[in-house]
């Protein structure tokens, strides 16, 4: 069988292979229906006129064909060859999804045999082959390979488990992140490290949940050096989290400099740790809001969050006026959260010379759009006018969104309806002459 399309066929294999040491499952997925594809629909002869072509052992590409076929015998009978071939491991592991039973039950005994025998080496295995079963997960006999994957993960090795949590697939991470914390493979050092320098926010929950879970065990290691990672860690999630640890870990006091934090939900964390312990935190606020320049940047949102309109609002818009940019968008932050805003006092803070405060004050104003011109406030598109109602031609295009046309352009008049429906009465009225 020596047809160019048979060519191009071995040449996309050799390709895939060629780039799958650590398993692309999206390519091996395509390369299965492909070949498929082509061997059912591209006029190439069937797979068992050349599949064992009686030469001995098949060759590499050729074996991913026959893996690959639309006939379930020749599938099966591939699967023979495919243990002694490691690279096309990750084809197997597609068959054990397979609709054909025989097919099924043979690929999985083979994976089996690959992952948790006596000679096996899933270590070496698992990189390329865990993404590929993730990803084959999701079809109507894909869970057998999965399961068998979280059983080698939770009774093999540790080093199969450390291979996985490097992974560039993000669910195999995921998968592998869950398992070691089950295990209690990762002390709380490496769970905060984690949990701070992972660019998945998924595997960050899960390791900062493990951190808080550790804290106040029998070691005491977690209150200590974990939890202050936790508590200067970029995301505003983590240091909540870490926020929140503080209350178990006895360390409740500490809380209170996250009351002024730049996160909502860290705020909101030290205001409930603090209240755990008796301490309420609006009087902690007000003393702050009256530091003059030792005022945190935003003392003021936090004042809103928990503070009184009549009582706090005064002061929130004394802020706007301050010279630091961060406190005057902490105070228009803050008058939006009390509902204290007065569009004509805050409009002049458009033009303030901090992207940061027009930000807010045009958040703030959002809800007074039609009252400011369209280059200072966008209008909001529930707050676009409708078009008017046209009374005559469907066709006629209607003006823009605002009510009025193009500078330049003249808006069409619309026809009369009444005029049209005389002009349709006259027309009739010429058959319905009275004799």
């Amino acid at each position: 069988m020596h047809t160019s399309a048979f060519d191009e066929i071995l040449h996309r294999v050799a390709q895939v292979l060629a780039g799958g040491e650590e398993g692309d499952a999206d390519a091996w997925t395509a390369l299965d229906e492909d070949i498929r594809r082509a061997l059912r629909y591209g006029g190439l002869p069937p797979a068992p006129t050349w599949f064992p072509d009686g030469t001995g052992r098949p060759g590499v590409e050729r074996l991913a064909v026959a893996l690959c076929g639309p006939d379930g015998r020749t599938r099966e009978a591939a699967l023979a060859y495919a243990g002694d071939t490691p690279a096309l491991l990750p084809l197997v592991v597609i068959r054990c999804a397979d609709w054909a039973g025989p097919v099924r039950e043979r690929a999985r005994a083979l994976l089996r045999a690959e992952l948790s025998g006596p000679d096996s080496r899933p270590s070496e295995t698992l990189g390329a082959l865990a993404p590929v079963v993730l990803r084959v997960a999701g079809r109507r006999h894909g869970d057998a390979a999965r399961e068998l994957l979280v059983q080698v993960l939770r009774e093999g090795p540790e080093a199969g488990v450390t291979v996985l949590r490097a992974s560039r697939d993000r669910r195999v991470r995921r998968l592998a992140h869950r398992i070691a914390v089950d295990r209690g493979l990762l002390s709380p050092a490496q769970l905060a490290a984690t949990a701070v320098a992972d660019p998945d926010v998924v595997v960050q929950d899960l390791c900062a949940d493990a951190v808080l879970a550790a804290v106040g065990a029998d070691d005491g290691t977690a209150g200590g050096a974990p939890l202050t990672r936790l508590l200067g860690a970029r995301q505003g999630r983590i240091r909540a989290a870490g926020v929140t640890g503080l209350r178990k870990a006895g360390r409740a006091e500490e809380a209170e400099p996250f009351l002024y934090d730049r996160s909502a939900l860290v705020r909101a964390c030290a205001r409930w740790v603090l209240r755990q312990t008796g301490t309420e935190p609006l009087p902690l606020y007000r003393a702050a809001c009256a530091a003059g320049d030792g005022m945190p940047d935003h003392a003021p949102t936090g004042l809103a969050e928990c503070g009184d309109r009549a009582t706090d609002a005064p002061v929130l818009w004394e802020f706007t006026g301050d010279e630091r940019p961060r406190v005057r968008a902490a105070a228009v932050a803050g008058l939006r959260v009390l509902d204290a805003v007065r569009p004509g006092r805050l409009a002049p803070l458009l033009d303030d010379s901090s992207p940061r405060v027009v930000r807010e004050t045009r958040k703030a104003l959002r809800p007074w759009a039609d009252h400011f011109p369209v280059a200072g406030l966008p209008r909001p598109a529930a707050a676009v006018a409708p078009s008017p109602r046209v009374e005559g031609d469907a066709t006629t295009p209607p003006p823009e969104a605002g009510g009025a046309p193009r500078s330049g352009t003249a808006a069409p008049e619309a026809p009369r309806a009444r005029g049209r429906m005389r002009r349709m009465l006259g027309f009739r009225g010429v058959f319905h002459r009275p004799r």
